[in-house]
């Protein structure tokens, strides 16, 4: 199956809740959300009183993600709170309470839309700012607990920036070892939601498809995620032809057990970079050829619209999806009859 979606909650959705955006995406024909995590920060608070032998599943008063006892995180939504238990909340969460979660990801299982959630886009797993890549390695953890308590697809990241004044190599060595610990804590806790690593569109940060590739056969347990746009970009126009999809896709699809995930929209480079997204009718990278390659190989798949229209472009590439599905349905047809004609007719 293809399902279409945006990334965030739809523009044209009245409301401004995951539920309210899971709801819309389901009543214009869409089935997927990847949820955007703007504000990723959470915050330690001391345990209330009340409660006290209660999980973070039952806390009323805030998003509580985590338990941190003795300064160490307790990521189990099972564990009870403790009296010197601080419980770490975020101020901006996707729903009001950890215990939301649940009920909400039966609503979109309910309503066939496939979640999925993104970090924030700036993020740093190099080790420059240690201070900031805790922080980000934080957020992929958060990312993981909230989809898995949505029972989500895949968790999508970027990974980090080179730095002038550091040898690629070490930025990329500590990169590495920054994603193994995550995968490691990810198995260890327990987490069903796939991570995901995504092409980048910048050439000074981590991220080219063979780099992805890499990461995912040396740490294991990753997925690459495809952003049609950042490839684009990177490769200064290369996704123009069915073929070059085909290829690209081809490359991915070994590492994604579980479907592929992607990201589209129309996009404006320079010299190998990514400059801005634009809506998908602009610029030279077309979704007609992605959705022949789509057709010829018919994988599960997922396409996040990152356009600036989201929701409006989600629903424009699964229409010229139907097209070219009819249209090769009706060639099907035609040359089945043309075969049939002809074998009784004795040619």
């Amino acid at each position: 199956m293809i399902r279409f979606g945006p990334a965030g909650i739809p523009l044209s959705c009245k409301g401004r809740t995951l539920k309210d955006g899971i709801e819309d995406v389901h009543n214009l024909s869409l089935s997927a959300l990847e949820i955007q995590m703007v504000r990723a920060g959470a915050y330690p608070r001391p345990a209330e009183d009340e409660e006290v032998g209660l999980t973070i599943r039952d806390v009323e008063e805030d998003f509580v993600i985590e338990i941190l006892r003795d300064g160490e995180p307790i990521s189990d939504p099972e564990e009870p709170i403790e009296e010197e238990d601080d419980l770490l909340f975020m101020p901006s969460p996707v729903a009001n309470t950890f215990g939301d979660l649940a009920g909400i990801g039966h609503m979109a299982q309910r309503l066939d839309v496939r979640l999925s959630i993104h970090t924030p886009y700036y993020m740093d797993l190099s080790g420059t700012d240690e201070e900031l890549t805790y922080s980000c390695i934080d957020s992929i953890r958060h990312a993981g607990l909230i989809l898995d308590a949505l029972d989500g697809d895949i968790v999508v990241t970027s990974l980090g920036i080179y730095d002038e004044n550091r040898p690629r190599e070490e930025v990329e060595e500590q990169i590495y070892g920054n994603m193994g610990a995550i995968v490691d804590w990810w198995k260890g806790s327990g987490l069903k939601p796939r991570l995901g690593v995504e092409i980048t569109g910048q050439q000074d940060v981590f991220g080219s498809l063979e780099q992805v590739l890499d990461l995912c056969t040396d740490v294991g347990d990753i997925t690459p995620v495809i952003n049609f746009s950042h490839q684009h970009s990177r490769t200064n126009g290369g996704l123009l032809e069915t073929e070059d999809f085909l290829n690209l896709i081809e490359q991915v699809a070994p590492y994604c057990k579980g479907g592929i995930h992607t990201a589209f929209a129309g996009v404006e480079y320079t010299d190998g970079n990514e400059t801005r997204l634009t809506p998908i009718k602009k610029g030279d990278l077309k979704f007609e050829p992605l959705a022949e390659a789509l057709q010829e190989i018919r994988p599960d798949c997922t396409v996040i619209s990152t356009s600036p229209l989201l929701e409006h472009d989600a629903m424009y590439m699964r229409i010229i999806q139907e097209r070219v599905l009819t249209k090769k349905a009706a060639k099907d047809l035609k040359e089945r009859r043309k075969s049939e004609s002809a074998a009784a007719s004795g040619e």
